[in-house]
């Protein structure tokens, strides 16, 4: 045992790291500079040190200095890196989202004939992908072999995945095509395609997404719950955008192909539909389709209130609205906060801050909390409309309740808050008057050039008689 235990690295003491930290997080100096302060340091540097020195500084110290640090380590360290400490840093300047630091890590990985790790290739590409750079990640793909990294399968469903998470479905087929051996099983067939359906959503593409469950079908793998709400939301947002008549009788059609193969559409499912039936304003149909849920046995969750309650709001729909959140607490559901924080939010933008505070009592009696942007939002509302009263009642409420508040208490003062008039009704007197005047002037001006019509073809027919007569010598 004392041999094993020799041979172990020493563990670093907190105090050298605690140092190293602090030379490596002080943003005073050049790089140079940072340099020139590690040379100092007398201790002993192991790589567990160097990965342990990214890992507390990669997310407050700026990508160069961890960048320099790394560097200066190969020149200074008791032994050489090892692979996995290289692996760990490209890890780390992903993570950061700096093109740069990874370009020279890889490189210097490349030229050192080090092993790049499957899973660093993996937050590589998704990375490149990311920062919009699909043309060097997929060229890493294809090089893999000069990084020592196998292309098998778990490098091809990487890159797979990669493309398809930002749209890039097109890409990804054409790896896919060149790579098909390597995918063999149910299980990596099905995550494949679920990437390639995902891509061709991103990019709102129905005839290839369909093309994509129709291949899964031929192949033996059965779309699941996942496959069919993606497809789902790629015709809906299609829909959206060119056909919204057709939202509600496609996304049926859907669902009937759902069940037909033994998968039950759940309250996610028609909540993807009622998404988009809010954007387009279409109340009708949102009511029908909640109705239609209880019918089918798919129970609404405090999500398909929150976007039917929404889209009733927006439309000037106040009563309406309220009573679908009464039903939402009659059949107990327990909305998050955002429900209470977006409605809340729309009410006040829409004026109707007496329904906002209905609403923040039903917020208050299921003791959520988080009521500070609550009252940060119902204060200056409140008084900016000359209720200076209730605000400064929920001011005191609040901090009685010990809330922190963020709006300042000027605003309860009626000297300093400028009380909002609205001025619609005077526009549209403005603009009524504008039309009568400008509807009396088209009037009279077509009077004006009837009469001065008629005079003209008075004064034609005078002078054809009088050239008649002449004719005639009368």
């Amino acid at each position: 045992f004392a041999s094993l235990y020799s041979t172990m690295p020493p563990t670093p003491s907190s105090m050298e790291l605690q140092e190293l930290r602090s030379v490596v997080l002080g943003g005073i100096g050049s790089l140079d500079d940072l340099e020139t302060s590690l040379n100092k340091f007398t201790f002993p540097f192991t790589s567990s040190l160097v990965t342990q020195v990214l890992d507390s500084c990669k997310t407050e110290a700026p990508t160069r200095r961890l960048l320099r640090f790394f560097l200066w380590s190969r020149k200074n360290l008791n032994h050489e890196l090892e692979d996995e400490d290289f692996n760990h840093a490209i890890r780390v300047f992903a993570e950061k989202k700096d093109f740069t630091a990874m370009d020279i890590m890889l490189s210097d990985l490349q030229k050192e004939g080090r092993t790049m790790e499957t899973w660093t290739f993996s937050i590589v590409a998704e990375t490149l992908v990311k920062l919009g750079r699909v043309d060097e990640a997929v060229g890493i793909f294809k090089n893999l072999d000069k990084f020592k990294c196998p292309q098998d399968k778990a490098t091809v469903t990487a890159i797979v995945n990669a493309l398809c998470a930002k749209g890039h479905a097109r890409r990804a087929e054409g790896v896919l095509c060149h790579h098909k051996d390597m995918i063999s099983g149910t299980e990596s067939h099905s995550l494949i395609y679920r990437s390639l359906l995902h891509g061709w959503a991103a990019r709102k593409n129905v005839k290839e997404a369909r093309k994509v469950i129709k291949e899964m079908k031929t192949v033996g793998v059965t779309p699941d719950l996942f496959c069919y709400n993606t497809f789902l939301r790629c015709l809906c947002e299609r829909n959206l955008k060119s056909n919204p008549s057709g939202l509600v009788p496609d996304a049926l059609n859907v669902m009937m192909e759902m069940r037909s193969h033994g998968i039950t559409p759940t309250s996610f499912s028609y909540n993807i539909l009622l998404s988009c039936l809010g954007r387009t304003r279409r109340v009708k149909e949102s009511l029908q389709i909640l109705d239609s849920m209880r019918k089918s046995g798919c129970s609404p969750d405090w999500v398909s209130y929150y976007l039917l309650a929404r889209v009733l709001y927006l439309t000037g729909r106040f009563g309406k609205g309220k009573q679908i959140v009464d039903k939402m607490t009659e059949e107990g559901l327990m909305p998050e906060r955002k429900f209470y924080y977006d409605l809340i939010g729309i009410l006040c933008g829409v004026e109707r801050a007496n329904y906002a505070l209905e609403l923040f009592e039903q917020m208050k009696k299921t003791s959520l909390g988080g009521y500070g942007p609550v009252y940060d939002l119902l204060i200056p509302k409140l008084c900016s409309g000359g209720d200076f009263e209730k605000g400064r009642e929920l001011w005191d409420e609040a901090t009685a309740m010990g809330v922190i508040l963020h709006c300042s208490r000027d605003v309860l003062d009626p000297s300093i808050t400028d009380v909002f008039k609205p001025t619609r009704k005077a526009k549209e007197e403005d603009q009524l008057v504008d039309c009568t005047t400008a509807r009396t002037r088209a009037i009279l001006s077509k009077t004006i050039g009837k009469g001065k019509k008629s005079r003209m073809k008075k004064k034609k027919k005078k002078r054809k008689k009088e050239s008649c007569f002449n004719l005639i010598g009368i």
